[in-house]
């Protein structure tokens, strides 16, 4: 129910609920960022996370296209 922005900090998660925020971490160049679960998928295989156009840009991967992230789930507080 929720209109996709690619400008958005947000990502698909197969699993994890809605509104799970996320840590990213690029280990490439230490970028970092956080992003809000607000869809399902990715439906490829070996692929945990697709992430919005815009968080992919603050973690300086957008050439890279698939690339390994550090993951963390934020505690809720």
């Amino acid at each position: 129910g929720e209109t996709f922005d690619m400008y958005a900090m947000t990502c698909a998660h197969k699993t994890l609920d809605f509104n799970t925020v996320l840590i990213l971490i690029n280990p490439d160049n230490g970028n970092s960022i956080e992003v809000r679960v607000n869809d399902r998928g990715p439906f490829i295989e070996g692929r945990d996370i697709d992430l919005s156009w815009g968080a992919a840009k603050k973690l300086g991967m957008l050439n890279d296209g698939v690339k390994t992230l550090k993951v963390k789930i934020k505690p809720n507080t």
